[in-house]
């Protein structure tokens, strides 16, 4: 599976009084999602290729540097593209043609970028994820976590519109994969030794809020862009709203195996069966 760190290593660069402009490409997809119980459904992503991939790209970034995108419309219909924080940057992308934005990362936190016509529509489908922006040389896990209903998919993709009216999701995925699958992604999987301090940069693209509970440890909250999670606050259970983002500090204080959830039990389910949703095992050692 492709993996969506964009210059990751630019985490570990030095930040020097200059802005670092860095160039990066980002395709407007469409594709099958294929779902834990392998059966498919219409869906968009963000990919830093044109293969499509559910595992919308993460783009990294540090405190000063100046971000040139160039997003490029891979898909036979109108897209567009929006980061939170930077609402005069939108832009409007024919099929078939791309556009610029250029962001300037003035500070630590995490952002949504997201595709903004038909919105929610597009969004539902799958098309937004995260800009993160740090100076930390902690391990770090990525999580964008979604949920969606075969059927509507189905219909968005056909023409039709978003609608919360009897909206009953079935599957529940983080990065695009449901629980065991999750346990194989490498950029969402939670590990570490005693004493490790770790990162977790995690957006709700999904249209229902969703509440992520720690078993076994307490984290410190060190951003939010929700009113309703404030930074310094420590508990292990955030409920994240749609469109909302946490950047959360878990330090490992203890070994064992523990599980990471949505408190929202139907979460942790797909089409039904529990637990093939969003759900993970973390390993300390």
């Amino acid at each position: 599976m492709q993996r969506f760190f964009v210059n990751a290593i630019l985490f570990f660069a030095a930040i020097t009084s200059e802005a670092i402009a860095t160039p990066q490409t980002l395709y407007i997809n469409r594709g099958s999602f294929v779902t834990i119980k392998k059966t498919t459904f219409p869906s968009l992503a963000v990919n830093t290729t044109e293969v499509y991939d559910a595992h919308n790209a993460v783009i990294a970034a540090t405190p000063g540097e100046v971000l040139n995108l160039t997003i490029i419309n891979n898909d036979s219909v109108l897209h567009g593209f929006s980061v939170t924080g930077f609402t005069s940057q939108s832009v409007t992308i024919k099929p078939g043609k791309s556009a610029q934005i250029h962001l300037t990362i003035d500070k630590e936190g995490i952002y949504l970028y997201y595709d903004s016509i038909q919105y929610p529509s597009f969004v539902y489908l799958g098309a937004a994820g995260m800009i993160v922006s740090s100076k930390s040389t902690h391990r770090s896990f990525y999580w964008n976590i979604k949920e969606q209903q075969a059927s509507l998919n189905e219909s968005i993709s056909r023409g039709g519109k978003f609608s919360k009216g009897n909206y009953d999701p079935d599957f529940f995925t983080i990065n695009g994969l449901s629980y065991p699958d999750i346990q194989a992604d490498t950029t969402a999987k939670i590990w570490g030794s005693v004493g490790d301090t770790v990162s977790i940069y995690m957006v709700n693209t999904g249209q229902s809020m969703h509440s992520i509970h720690f078993h076994g440890f307490h984290l410190k909250c060190l951003f939010s862009t929700s009113p309703n999670i404030r930074a310094g606050w420590e508990k292990d259970s955030w409920p994240i709203k749609s469109m909302q983002g946490v950047v959360l500090e878990l330090v490992i204080d203890k070994i064992g195996r523990y599980s990471v959830h949505d408190h929202n039990l139907v979460a942790v389910s797909a089409a039904k069966t529990h637990p093939n949703g969003m759900f993970m095992i973390m390993e300390m050692k």
